[in-house]
């Protein structure tokens, strides 16, 4: 067999030179970008700082105009006794929700007892008697409890997924919701059906229930949270948008340079 012929010292040479500029391109290549300058770094504290006061100003307003709105309907009905506005020059915001909140504690804790039910019975029989009152006193009475009990964790929504709709190839997000009804499924009884709560848009107390074939929801793993923040903004808040904004967050803090990441874990030599 005939041998290889052995490698020459130039040659040695020229490979490690090139194997040192490759690694130096690498090296470059990999380096992390200059710091922005002064124009990219203002408009990133500019957008950052609407991220930070943008939400934090528009939930006091909608707090303050709340409070203004609940003062508005039950200040005139406090006794002016009562009232600390009587003895005080100036008034003070959030006394009508203060008396509206022991109000409605009072009342769920009157209506707990015997007397307190009886007389609620009393009223809805009365109320049960009106043709057209009945009706809207029954359908905000199943609106609320709605409301209350969805608060607790074994009514809330159990799971993300998706549900083809209002197409064939079109999937929106839906909450499951549990089982459907005993009296749904017995109408249907060759079917595995669940029930699903599908929010429209940008106003997420509005919806459809449905009653879908399980095979027909396909799970996604996703929080309700973030599903919800997905409906609110019409699909222009997500995860990865959070994950590019906390990014961006950190380069205005570093200034203009990534985030520093980990290191990695070192692997057992073979």
């Amino acid at each position: 067999m005939q041998e290889k012929p052995n490698p020459s010292p130039v040659r040695d040479a020229q490979e490690a030179a090139n194997d040192l500029k490759a690694e130096l391109a690498k090296l470059a290549f990999e380096a992390p970008p200059e710091p922005l300058h002064a124009g990219a770094r203002l408009r990133n504290y500019f957008l950052t700082g609407l991220v930070v006061v943008g939400p934090v100003t528009i939930t006091l307003y909608i707090a303050w105009y709340f409070i203004n709105i609940v003062d508005a309907w039950v200040k005139p009905y406090i006794p002016r006794i009562y009232n600390p506005e009587s003895y005080l020059p100036f008034p003070i915001p959030g006394v009508g929700l203060l008396f509206a909140i022991i109000g409605l504690t009072l009342i769920g804790a009157l209506a707990a007892n015997l007397l307190g039910r009886s007389l609620i019975s009393a009223g809805e029989l009365m109320l049960g008697r009106m043709p057209i009152v009945r009706n809207v006193y029954q359908g905000l009475k199943q609106i609320f409890e709605s409301v209350v009990t969805a608060s607790t964790p074994s009514q809330s929504f159990q799971k993300v997924a998706l549900l083809e709709f209002p197409s064939k190839g079109i999937w929106s997000i839906v909450f499951v919701t549990g089982e459907a009804t005993e009296q749904i499924a017995n109408e249907i009884p060759d079917r595995d059906l669940i029930s699903v709560f599908m929010p429209t848009g940008m106003l997420p107390p509005s919806g459809f229930v449905c009653f879908v074939p399980r095979s027909s929801v396909m799970p996604v793993r996703m929080s309700v949270e973030d599903a919800a923040k997905i409906i609110i903004s019409a699909g222009m808040v997500n995860p990865e948008t959070q994950a590019r904004l906390k990014d961006m967050v950190a380069k205005t803090r570093n200034g203009g340079k990534p985030p520093a990441q980990p290191p990695a874990p070192m692997q057992a030599a073979q």
